[in-house]
């Protein structure tokens, strides 16, 4: 695993909201302090009901406000402590954020005491929206995210997952981890020269697809999706507009980068031409199923004794599509895993699937390929001679889109 950042010397605003989420602030708060920060932390009256603000305060030393006018003995200090806290932090974080208080801070409301202080803040102010249910991509909460991000604010998507009311869906408060990848990225100082994908829409697709034979067997790979999710961070952190395309993955899908979650080659072939029209790069980094069975059983195949044959059927070829029907502009990146001949058999699948490029790399060797956090790769390209790359795969992905796109858009 990655190591976890630092935040040494940085202050951080913890906002936390009345969903059943706010149980794991507490949590999230220590992770932030082990990591070197000063927290401080703001509630609203409703995550009140779900924990006490005196753990809260006792964790951080200092008082935790809920209201912009509180019954502090030292009145001369808390009525303003919204525009004091907002000009001490280098970051306000709210996780969770619920529905009600991102719709609030989207329209500018300042009822309580988190809503005053994001309104004063001159800080990057970072929203974990978490919710159950539907509610995350109702009509009025894809506006409300929609205009949180044209403001300014950075939102993180929520996971996938086992909800409060008991249904599995998208609304999960991300693992610490993630969210403290994330806020690392916000606080980091953007170089001007690394921001070459800015006003770009990158659509990368990663993990492995399942063809199912019945309802509990299905033809897949070991694939764990962190190369494809290495290149949807690189993308996002040189300032692209990122889609992630995906089957099952091993890690947790990072924060600022929307998710499409698939199944099946079908699934991916439909979900990147619904991306096709307005995308400008496509990074096909999934491990895609080849075949498929030719029919599907309702219910399990039981095993009788006798042999079996299960007849297989091509599956849609999401990157000899897109090089078929490529946009003016459209750069193509695709993978390639191979057993032998890597260069060789690379190069054929670049000219077939007419690609720009192909990242390819040889399976079964000790630290690359499947399931692996490292890699060793060979960037190969129309014209230039293979470039090799080794290392983590967070390392190797920055360097080949480094190494495409300053060439490439100069």
């Amino acid at each position: 695993m990655t190591p976890s950042p630092t935040f040494e010397g940085k202050r951080i605003i913890l906002g936390v909201t009345g969903g059943i989420a706010a149980y794991k602030s507490a949590v999230l708060l220590r992770e932030l302090q082990k990591s070197g920060a000063e927290v401080r932390c703001i509630m609203t009256p409703s995550a009140l009901r779900f924990l006490g603000k005196d753990t809260l305060s006792a964790l951080t030393r200092q008082p935790v406000p809920v209201d912009v006018f509180p019954d502090d003995a030292d009145i001369n200090e808390s009525w303003s402590r919204h525009i004091q806290w907002a000009e001490w932090a280098d970051l306000m974080l709210i996780a969770p954020c619920t529905a009600n208080t991102l719709a609030k801070i989207t329209h500018g409301l300042s009822d309580n005491m988190l809503t005053s202080t994001v309104l004063a803040a001159r800080c990057p102010v970072v929203l974990s929206p978490t919710m159950d249910g539907g509610m995350y991509e109702s009509p009025a909460m894809r506006m409300n995210r929609e205009l949180a991000k044209e403001l300014g604010y950075h939102l993180i998507e929520p996971e996938h997952g086992y909800l409060a009311s008991g249904l599995e869906d998208k609304g999960r408060l991300p693992e610490n981890k993630a969210i403290l990848d994330y806020i690392a990225e916000v606080l980091k100082p953007a170089s001007p020269s690394d921001q070459i994908l800015t006003d770009k829409k990158v659509v990368v697709t990663a993990g492995p697809t399942r063809e199912y034979l019945d309802p509990v067997r299905f033809l897949s790979n070991p694939s764990s999706g962190r190369m494809g999710i290495a290149m949807a961070v690189a993308a996002r952190n040189m300032g692209a507009e990122v889609t992630l395309i995906h089957g099952k993955l091993a890690d947790p899908v990072p924060g600022g980068i929307e998710s499409v979650e698939i199944i099946s080659a079908d699934d991916l072939f439909e979900a990147v031409k619904s991306h096709h029209a307005d995308t400008d790069i496509f990074i096909m980094a999934a491990a895609v199923s080849d075949f498929k069975p030719e029919s599907r059983a309702n219910s399990k195949v039981k095993k009788n004794g006798a042999a079996m044959q299960i007849p297989l059927l091509p599956t849609p070829d999401s990157l000899k599509w897109l090089g078929e029907n490529r946009i003016e502009g459209q750069t193509l990146i695709g993978f390639a895993m191979e057993t032998e001949n890597l260069i060789e058999a690379a190069r054929g699948k670049l000219e077939r699937k007419k690609s720009d490029f192909i990242i390819a790399n040889t399976i079964g060797q000790s630290g690359s390929g499947f399931e692996s956090e490292t890699n060793d790769v060979f960037l190969i390209g129309n014209s230039a001679e293979p470039a090799a790359f080794s290392g983590p795969k967070t390392e190797i992905a920055a360097q080949v889109l480094h190494t495409i796109f300053r060439n490439k858009l100069g």
